[in-house]
């Protein structure tokens, strides 16, 4: 009777467990602003194209999980995320100290800096002080337009927001604004599509872009950064890099290292526990 009892909890705990194996991956929900080329792009034919929806692509494929993307403006990912709409921002987000204390960051994938971009018939503007006075177009909500406001004391300039990148240069193209205020791998994009653009004044800021969570999803943060190291380790993330900025990265760039830790050093939030990554491919 025994024997009997003990087989039949072996047979119940074996269909369970292959209960729990048959069920599917639970996905992940994440959103880009679909006018940020070349991060994400909306297709003629329907959908969206981009760094990032390939990123995130892969990065699905790496752990197991589908990825749902989202299209928004940029000032609303963050209210999405913190209301739980999503489950992380997609985006690039520049990690700030000021962003860590209300969210938490994977490691940086890409070096990013600032830059403006300006009339290709216009002054150069390729400095602070060439910018003086003048009227700056940002993207509302991005780390260029706090960046802009914190110095307009200094500057002299006048800071106007839009609701898309793509809106900011759009500013200036009609003559609405000096220069706009974005990082120097859209402006590079900007400029290859559109020959009434060149690069203007570039600030170096050591920063870089990483894909933001809720100060309580540090697990979730873990599990993606580890597949994100993976796709740095197998170079996919340096392939990505050349098919969407059409040049190789560095080798001592965000693009290629596998940081130590998650999260980005120096900012709260930041996990030093050494980890090995577990790849599946």
């Amino acid at each position: 009777m025994m024997r009997t009892s003990l087989k039949a909890s072996l047979l119940a705990l074996g269909l369970v467990a292959s209960s729990a194996f048959a069920q599917p991956a639970t996905g992940l929900r994440t959103a880009v602003d679909p006018v940020a080329a070349p991060f994400a792009m909306t297709k003629l034919s329907g959908g969206l194209e981009g760094f990032s929806i390939d990123l995130l692509a892969a990065l699905g494929t790496q752990l197991g999980r589908p990825i749902e993307v989202s299209a928004m403006q940029y000032s609303g990912v963050f209210p999405a995320m913190q209301a739980g709409n999503i489950d992380f921002v997609g985006a690039p987000v520049t990690a700030t100290k000021l962003r860590a204390e209300s969210m938490i960051f994977t490691e940086g994938f890409l070096n990013t800096d600032y830059q403006f971009v300006v009339a290709a018939n216009g002054p150069a503007l390729d400095s602070l002080e060439s910018l003086r006075g003048k009227t700056i177009s940002v993207n509302k909500g991005a780390a260029y337009d706090a960046w802009a406001r914190e110095r307009a004391a200094t500057t002299g300039w006048i800071v106007e927001s839009y609701g898309t990148t793509n809106d900011a240069i759009a500013a200036v193209i009609a003559g609405r604004a000096a220069a706009a205020l974005t990082n120097n791998t859209e402006v590079a994009w900007a400029v290859k599509k559109n020959s009434r653009l060149k690069p203007g004044y570039k600030h170096s800021t050591g920063d870089v872009f990483s894909m933001a969570f809720r100060k309580d999803s540090a697990a979730l943060r873990d599990e993606v950064e580890g597949a994100l190291e993976c796709l740095k380790a197998s170079g996919e993330v340096a392939k990505l890099y050349e098919k969407w900025f059409g040049a190789a990265a560095s080798p001592d760039s965000a693009v290629r290292t596998v940081f130590p830790g998650y999260g980005v050093a120096g900012l709260p939030g930041f996990d030093e526990r050494t980890h090995a990554p577990r790849c599946k491919r």
